[in-house]
C-alpha cells in the first residue's frame, strides 16, 4: 500500500516536473505577445497555458487582466477570483479582481478586494486610486478623496489620481478645486480622453460652455470608442440648446456602453426636450432598472410626466413617492435634529429661499416680486444662490437679499449646516424636482418650517416639507390628500414680475393685417400631439389664419424641419406656420404685438409665457386637464377674472378661438382692458399678492408656535 502511495507521488512529481518544463515557455510566449501588444494571440496563448495547468496564478491573472481591459467583467471576475484562490498573497491579483468587480458596479466587493491587496501591500498608490474610484461610485465621496490623497502623497505624478480626485470633488460641486485637479492630471498625461470628459462636465457646471465642448470634442477624438467623451459633449450641447445633436452623442455612447447609467439619463432628456414624452420616461426607467436610488432619474422622470397626457394626479404622486422611500427617507434618518428656533408667534422671522435660478431664467420672473415685496418689518431675507450662473438679474436679487449665500459650490450637508446657522424660520424651495435642485437638503429638515412653491410648484412629495402653495383651481380641494405637503391657497399658484415699463404694446395685429394670428410661445417640447392636431382644425376653420411658434430650441435646423413636418402631416401647410428662435427678452416680449390670440398647449400648459402674453394685452385660450401641470393657464386666467377663455374639452377650445378669432374688435378691446385688469387682481399687483404671501407665513408660523411639536 504505502509503495503503491509512493509510486503515485512519484509519477505525479514527474508530470509536474514535464509539465512545467512545457509550460514556463508557453507562458514566456503568452507574456510576449501581450507585451507586443498582440492581444488575441496573448488571450488564445494564455488559454493554452491554462490548458495544461488550470491554476497557473500569471496566464489567470494576466488573461483576467486583459478581459477586463475589453470590460468582459463577468470573465474577468471568474479568471481573477481563481487567480486569488491560487495565491491568495497576491496583491495585484487582489488589486485586479477589485477593477473587475467595480466594472461589474458590484462596488463594495471591489472596495474589499482593493483593501486585501492594500492588507498585502500597505503604501501601493495605484491600489489606493482605485479605491477612491470605487468609493466614488457608491457617493462615498470624503472617503474617496482620502484615498486619492494618500495614493498622490506616494505618486504625485499618478495622473489617474488626480483625474479621480477631480471627479469626486465635482460630485460634491466643488467646481474650482476639481478643475485644479484635472488640470494636473492632464499637464502629467495631455491625451487622457477620460479626464478631459470629467472636466468638460466641471466646466459645463461653471457656465463655461465653448471650454467644455472643446474638452468634450478633444475627449472623442482620442477615444472614440469610451462612451464618457459622447456623454460629456452631449451633456453641454443639451444646456446649451443643441438637443438634436445631443441626443446623437447619447445614442452613440449607448452603442459602445448600453448599460451605461449616465446614457438613459442624458438621452431621457434630449427626448423629453424634442417632446418625445413616453420615449423619454421609457429612458429615465432603464436608467433606474439599472440603479432604482437614481436621484437624477427619478426628479428628472417627475419632471417629464408634466408632459404626458395620461399622468393622472395620482400617477403624478406615486412618482414623487418613488423619489421619497428610494432618496429621502434615507438622508431624513441620517439627520434627525430638533430646532430651538424662538417660539414668538409674532416677531420678526427668518426666511430663507433657496434657488439655482437667482438668474436670467423663467422662474426667476415668478418669485422675483414674492421676495421684493415682503414686508420687511415682519421678514428677513436670506438667499442660498446654487447655480453658478451670474448675472443681472442675480445683482437684483443680491440687492433685495438681506442676506446672500453663494452655495453653488456647497455640498448638501454644508448648505444645511449653514441654513441652521442662520436660524432660518421658514425654508423655501423654488425648484421642486426641476434642474439643480437641492431636495436633499429639504430632506434633513435643517428650518423648523419647510415650504415648496412658485419654481416648479407641483409639489415634491416630501414630508419633511410642510407647505405647498398653489390655488383652488391648480389642485382642486379633492385631490389634496395625495399631496405630501399641506397646500396653502394664494390669489393663484404663481404671479408674474410686472412689464418693463418701455415695453410697448400694440392694437390686435389682425386689424392691419386683415388676417387672425395665433401665438404658441411656449417651450416645443409642450407641443403635444394632441395640441398640435386641435390647433390645426383651428386654423382650418379661421381661412388664412397663421400660426406664430417661438422657442430657443427653434433655432434648431432639425428641431424646426420636424416641427413643420408634424404640422404639414395635420393638413397645414408650412407658409401658414412661422418660427422664431432665441431673442433678448425685449423682443421676446415685442413679438407678441405680432399676435392676436395665443392657444396655450396641453396636457403642459403654459407659466410664465401665459403670463407674459396677458400683460401684453394677447388673450389666452386653456384647456384645464387633471394635475397641476395641465391646470396652470386655467388658473391664472381664472385668478384675472378671464374663465370664459378656460374650457376642458378640445371642441370646445377650438370653439373658443374660433368664435373671438372672428371677432376683431371684440378682441382689440380686450387688449386694451387686460393691462388694467392685471393690475386690479390680487394675482396680478405684485405688492398685494406679496401681502397674501407675508400672511401665510405668519399664519404657518403661529401655527408651528402654538403646536408644540
Amino acid at each position: 500500500m504505502s509503495g503503491s502511495v509512493g509510486q503515485r507521488a512519484f509519477q505525479n512529481a514527474r508530470l509536474q516536473k514535464r509539465q512545467k518544463a512545457e509550460i514556463l515557455p508557453m507562458l514566456s510566449h503568452a507574456l510576449q505577445l501581450h507585451k507586443m501588444g498582440l492581444l488575441p494571440e496573448a488571450q488564445a496563448a494564455y488559454r493554452k497555458v491554462l490548458q495544461l495547468a488550470p491554476n497557473q496564478i500569471v496566464a489567470l491573472h494576466m488573461l483576467g487582466i486583459l478581459e477586463s481591459d475589453a470590460k468582459n467583467y463577468q470573465q474577468a471576475e471568474i479568471l481573477l477570483s481563481r487567480a486569488v484562490a491560487a495565491d491568495p498573497r497576491s496583491a495585484d491579483a487582489h488589486m485586479s479582481l477589485g477593477v473587475a468587480l467595480n466594472g461589474l458596479r458590484r462596488h463594495d466587493e471591489a472596495r474589499a478586494s482593493y483593501r486585501r491587496a492594500l492588507a498585502l501591500r500597505p503604501n501601493h498608490a495605484v491600489t489606493l486610486s482605485n479605491l477612491g474610484n470605487a468609493s466614488a461610485a457608491l457617493d462615498l465621496h470624503d472617503e474617496a478623496l482620502h484615498s486619492y490623497d494618500k495614493a498622490l502623497a506616494l505618486d504625485p505624478n499618478l495622473a489617474e489620481a488626480h483625474n479621480g480626485r477631480g471627479w469626486a470633488l465635482c460630485r460634491q460641486r466643488n467646481y474650482d478645486e476639481a478643475i485644479t485637479s484635472l488640470n494636473r492630471a492632464l499637464s502629467i498625461k495631455p491625451d487622457y480622453a477620460a479626464a478631459l470628459a470629467n472636466r468638460a462636465v466641471v466646466l459645463r457646471e461653471l457656465q463655461r460652455f465653448d471650454e467644455a465642448l472643446a474638452d468634450g470634442n478633444q475627449a472623442i477624438a482620442l477615444a472614440p470608442d469610451d462612451a464618457n467623451g459622447w456623454l460629456a459633449r452631449a451633456g453641454v450641447l443639451l444646456q446649451i440648446q443643441q438637443i438634436a445633436e445631443a441626443s446623437r452623442d447619447c445614442e452613440q455612447a449607448l452603442a459602445i456602453a448600453p448599460d451605461s447609467i449616465q446614457g438613459h439619463l442624458v438621452l431621457g432628456l434630449c427626448l423629453a426636450g424634442l417632446g418625445r414624452v413616453d420615449e423619454a420616461l421609457a429612458s429615465f426607467d432603464r436608467a433606474l432598472d439599472i440603479q432604482p436610488d437614481l436621484q437624477s432619474a427619478i426628479s428628472n422622470k417627475i419632471f417629464t410626466l408634466d408632459f404626458a397626457g395620461d399622468a393622472t394626479v395620482e400617477r403624478h404622486q406615486q412618482a414623487r413617492q418613488m423619489w421619497w422611500e428610494r432618496v429621502g427617507a434615507k438622508i431624513a434618518l441620517e439627520t434627525p435634529r430638533p430646532h430651538d428656533n424662538n417660539r414668538d408667534p409674532d416677531r420678526r422671522l427668518v426666511l430663507g429661499y433657496v434657488s439655482s435660478d437667482f438668474n436670467a431664467h423663467s422662474a426667476a420672473l415668478i418669485f422675483m416680486p414674492v421676495i421684493q415685496h415682503h414686508d420687511r418689518a415682519q421678514f428677513e431675507i436670506v438667499c442660498y444662490a446654487c447655480s453658478s450662473k451670474v448675472d443681472a438679474t442675480t445683482s437684483q436679487f443680491r440687492e433685495i437679499a438681506d442676506r446672500w449665500h453663494d452655495a453653488s459650490q456647497w455640498t448638501e450637508d454644508r448648505l444645511a449646516d449653514e441654513i441652521r446657522a442662520d436660524r432660518i424660520d421658514i425654508l423655501i424651495d423654488l425648484s421642486g424636482h426641476t434642474r439643480g435642485n437641492r431636495l436633499g437638503v429639504f430632506a434633513r429638515k435643517p428650518a423648523p418650517i419647510q415650504v415648496h412653491g412658485w419654481g416648479h410648484g407641483t409639489g415634491t412629495g416630501l414630508p419633511t416639507i410642510d407647505y405647498l402653495i398653489s390655488d383652488p383651481v391648480a389642485i382642486p380641494h379633492e385631490v389634496r390628500h395625495l399631496f405630501a405637503e399641506t397646500v396653502v391657497d394664494l390669489p393663484c399658484f404663481v404671479t408674474l414680475t410686472p412689464l418693463p415699463a418701455e415695453i410697448a404694446r400694440a392694437p390686435s395685429p389682425a386689424i392691419s393685417n386683415g388676417f387672425v394670428t395665433f401665438g404658441v410661445f411656449n417651450r416645443i417640447s409642450k407641443i403635444s400631439d394632441e395640441a398640435a392636431d386641435v390647433w390645426s382644425r383651428i386654423l382650418e376653420r379661421v381661412p388664412g389664419s397663421r400660426l406664430l411658434i417661438k422657442d430657443v430650441a427653434l433655432d434648431d435646423r432639425l428641431i424646426r424641419e420636424n416641427l413643420l413636418a408634424r404640422f404639414e402631416a395635420c393638413g397645414i401647410p408650412a407658409e401658414r406656420v412661422e418660427l422664431l428662435g432665441a431673442t433678448l427678452r425685449s423682443e421676446h416680449l415685442a413679438s407678441f404685438n405680432r399676435v392676436d390670440i395665443c392657444l396655450d398647449p396641453f396636457p403642459q400648459n403654459g407659466g410664465v409665457s401665459t403670463w407674459e402674453a396677458l400683460q401684453m394685452g394677447v388673450p389666452v385660450v386653456a384647456k384645464l386637464g387633471n394635475s397641476l401641470p395641465s391646470r396652470a393657464a386655467g388658473s391664472i386666467l381664472t385668478a384675472l377674472g378671464l374663465p370664459d377663455w378656460v374650457t376642458d374639452s378640445n371642441e370646445a377650445y377650438i370653439d373658443i378661438a374660433t368664435s373671438r378669432a372672428l371677432e376683431i374688435g371684440e378682441l382689440d378691446k380686450v387688449r386694451l382692458a387686460l393691462p388694467d385688469q392685471i393690475r386690479a387682481a390680487a394675482a396680478g399687483n405684485p405688492v398685494s399678492y406679496g401681502r397674501a404671501v407675508d400672511e401665510a407665513y405668519r399664519a404657518m408660523w403661529q401655527r408651528y408656535c402654538s403646536s408644540g411639536a
